[in-house]
């Protein structure tokens, strides 16, 4: 009994698949953008490629804690902008009632003036916060406010010590 091969033929066969492998390697690598894919491709390569890309995108992440800090700190100081007009109004009006050309009822008028401006600025200080957290004052669970804001930390980084804080900010008539 004789069994014939074709050698010929089985050398075309693996250097098909071989060349077919080399394309599937090139096509995945087209496709995704990636010289690496897998281990098989570069094991140190891959640990360091993946590592690269979890750092880039703790890095965007904590650019994009930076930009929300940045928002609140502009509502807050938005916030403490009008409510400093309203105190040089206040002030105003201390200055005009403490002439002697303000007669008593004009006085009354102004302190009860100054009264609803303080209401305004205590309800600028409830009102002020962002996504839940109030910035100005701390409110508690009947609306009234108890004191001041609590202090806010970012984290604007790929490690827990990467972080920007800010300091607590009392900005009521609470205690006058």
């Amino acid at each position: 009994m004789i069994i014939n091969t074709n050698v010929s033929s089985l050398t075309a066969r693996e250097a098909s698949t071989n060349t077919n492998l080399k394309i599937q390697n090139s096509l995945e690598k087209l496709s995704s953008g990636l010289k690496i894919n897998k281990a098989s491709d570069d094991a140190s390569g891959l640990a360091i490629a993946d590592k690269l890309r979890t750092q880039a995108t703790s890095i965007a992440q904590g650019v994009d804690n930076g930009n929300s800090a940045i928002a609140l700190l502009q509502i807050a100081d938005k916030s403490m902008a009008e409510q400093s007009n309203i105190l040089d109004i206040v002030r105003a009006k201390l200055i005009q009632a403490n002439t002697d050309t303000t007669s008593g009822d004009g006085r009354i008028s102004i302190t009860k003036d100054i009264n609803k401006l303080l209401s305004q600025l205590d309800n600028i200080a409830k009102q002020t916060n962002y996504n839940g957290s109030y910035l100005l004052s701390s409110v508690n669970a009947t609306g009234s406010i108890t004191g001041s804001a609590g202090i806010l930390t970012f984290q604007i980084g790929e490690k827990s010590t990467d972080t920007m804080a800010t300091a607590s900010i009392y900005s009521t008539t609470a205690g006058l």
